[in-house]
């Protein structure tokens, strides 16, 4: 789990909609669980590849030699039980915030059979569902709100500039009756 999350009083590196209320916290803390069990992948990937003979190596894999092949395998199996129990905390604790919230089971639906979840997690719901807007994850959707909004102000600040341009193109009544 990230130190972030860990310590409640400094969130100072995450995005503030994630220190809104416990349950956000323990989202976000989820989603960390998530990238942390891509790393445990990748550490139980490469420490296989240093097992291997290293006659068997390909001249791109960039795998150490000799006795720092054993350093490294020692150092990625460390990192890997430090991830794993990382992550079995973090979800003994998201489930112990399900209980304490006393969540019945039957709120908490399973994904329709054949779901894919999409590859940048959760997203916001849409009423249409489009297939562009399918795979969009949270980030993409506040990137997309705040484009709108800076063109929003963009259109407004060129709306005045115009309005502004032709205010004194238009005479007056008094430069009018001079004429």
């Amino acid at each position: 789990m990230s130190p972030a999350v860990e310590q409640e009083g400094d969130l100072l590196d995450i995005d503030p909609i994630w220190t809104t209320s416990r349950t956000a916290r323990q989202i976000y803390a989820l989603g960390e669980v998530e990238k942390d069990i891509t790393r445990l992948l990748s550490l139980a990937a490469s420490s296989i590849s240093l097992l291997t003979f290293p006659q068997t190596d390909e001249p791109d894999d960039n795998l150490p030699q000799g006795e720092e092949r054993s350093e490294q395998f020692v150092l990625e199996v460390s990192e890997y039980f430090e991830r794993l129990d990382s992550i079995q905390g973090a979800i003994r604790s998201s489930l112990a915030h399900i209980r304490h919230a006393r969540i019945a089971p039957s709120a908490i639906n399973a994904p329709p059979p054949g779901f894919i979840p999409p590859s940048l997690g959760v997203g916001l719901p849409h009423a249409g569902n489009t297939q562009s807007k399918k795979n969009r994850g949270l980030q993409e959707e506040r990137i997309e709100r705040d484009a709108w909004k800076g063109i929003l102000q963009a259109l407004s600040r060129l709306k005045a500039a115009q309005d502004a341009a032709d205010q004194p193109s238009q005479p007056s009544e008094a430069d009018e009756m001079q004429e």
